[in-house]
């Protein structure tokens, strides 16, 4: 594909349609440019209510709105379903999975995925949350596991099926650990009478101090107060040492036998190949200058969880939160315009609209500027905001409609298993299962009758 796509205006190509390649989109409608938009899938997530898709609260088309028709009407609009395998910034060309493409203007908004930090095992063993398909597989788990403990014949095999590990005590981790303790008292006897809601455990553990650590004191102390109440053993200042899919092993010596270790430890940028390696920071990020743009180019951006703006103002760049993707896509878009029509840019500038967390039925905090609130009336404005922030007016339907139901009986969602989970072994696992069959095989060619011949 030539670069403008054969058009005499300028190519901007977006790689990633989350909260920032989004707004990139949209705010370059009616400007003198083409706008390609790639993404692996051809749909949009809503990835904060990613955890009520894990416990059956809500359908994964709620949370889940088309790219395509997200753009109807926006004439200098294109999309393609496709995944970018590397940049080459001297050439102004990505390899992608439909062929190469050159651009004017390239911006990088891939977002985050799970961090394991290097540990191979927890990453075999232990659940993501940060996509649709994760929040599926975790919720067919948790389901699973419910069905076995049912049958199971002793407690300590029905205690490794109801134990639930949480890693991370960030805003998945804590609001995910107060729909788990809901789900144990308020919807587990109805479904599996044959258990007890002492069967089921949840633990959060972080190796911070504090629960909500980016939030404040105040948000921090309010949140656990409501998940030790709720029945959730949090362990805080815990390092885990090795999970392997049977029992999790922290630094200080303790053990928690488990089938269900949920990771939300940490996220990473996923960053396409090609970039110099010198413009990675912390957490797998891309530099930018306090303008969006990758150290080294004049014309390729990055934006959301994959950026790092590292400024005297921000040394550790700005915060993994939807807000700071969404401001940073409208930023680059306008920046884009103002350099096609010669004129000066400004430096961005994020706008700090607060933080908040649900931990349950009428239980929230938020941090909104020096205004520091929890309860109901957190969990009002919680609810608000996230409901307005879905894209498309039937996911907006949908879902508050869910909300009603739960909130009123208390056992609301689909709690169904449209397809088992199976874990894929891990490759010494593979090799030592294929040599016990060469083996019973080697065996029972040993047993056959011999041949008079």
């Amino acid at each position: 594909m030539a670069a403008a796509d054969n058009s005499k205006f300028p190519l901007v190509v977006v790689v990633g349609g989350g909260f920032g390649g989004i707004q990139v989109a949209k705010h370059l409608a009616n400007q003198p440019v083409e706008v390609l938009l790639l993404d692996k899938h051809n749909y949009h997530v809503f990835q904060p209510l990613l955890y009520q898709v894990a416990t059956g609260s809500i359908e994964a088309e709620s949370i889940a709105f088309s790219l395509r028709k997200t753009f109807e009407g926006q004439k200098n609009f294109k999309f393609r379903i496709a995944e970018v395998s590397g940049i080459n910034t001297e050439n102004n060309t990505i390899n992608t999975t439909i062929g190469e493409i050159a651009y004017d203007y390239l911006v990088i908004a891939t977002g985050s995925t799970t961090n394991f930090f290097g540990n191979k095992d927890i990453e075999h063993f232990a659940m993501p949350m940060k996509s649709i398909p994760e929040a599926l597989n975790l919720r067919y788990l948790m389901l699973q596991n419910m069905e076995e403990a049912v049958l199971a014949k002793t407690p300590e095999e029905r205690a490794a099926l109801l134990n639930f590990v949480l890693v991370g005590a960030g805003p998945t981790g804590v609001e995910l650990a107060g729909a788990l303790a809901e789900y144990r008292n308020h919807v587990l006897c109805k479904d599996y009478p044959e258990l007890s809601k002492d069967d089921m455990k949840v633990y959060l553990v972080d190796f911070l101090p504090k629960v909500l650590g980016p939030m404040s004191d105040e948000a921090s102390a309010a949140a656990k107060d409501f998940l030790v109440k709720m029945g959730v053993d949090v362990l805080l200042n815990v390092k885990v040492e090795s999970y392997d899919g049977q029992v999790i092993k922290f630094a200080d010596g303790r053990e928690i036998a488990t089938k269900s270790v949920i990771w939300s430890a940490g996220v990473m940028g996923v960053v396409p190949e090609g970039i110099a390696k010198e413009n990675l920071e912390r957490g797998n990020r891309i530099r930018t200058n306090d303008r969006c743009v990758v150290a080294g180019t004049s014309n390729v951006f990055a934006i959301g969880d994959v950026g790092a703006m590292i400024t005297p103002d921000t040394p550790k760049g700005l915060p993994g939160v939807a807000q700071t993707a969404i401001q940073q896509g409208e930023y680059v878009a306008k920046t884009i315009t103002q350099i096609i029509s010669g004129k000066p840019t400004a430096p961005f500038k994020y706008n700090d609209k607060g933080s908040m967390a649900t931990i349950g039925r009428n239980k929230a905090v938020a941090d909104i500027g020096k205004i520091k609130f929890q309860g109901f009336f957190a969990w009002l404005i919680w609810m608000f905001i996230h409901l307005i922030s879905l894209l498309g007016f039937r996911n907006k339907v949908i879902v508050f409609i869910n909300w009603l139901i739960n909130y009123m009986h208390y056992n609301g969602g689909t709690r169904l298993i449209i397809r088992r989970f199976v874990r894929e072994a891990l490759p010494q696992e593979s090799l030592e299962a294929q040599k016990k069959e060469l083996e019973k095989q080697q065996t029972e060619v040993a047993h056959l009758p011999k041949s008079d011949a």
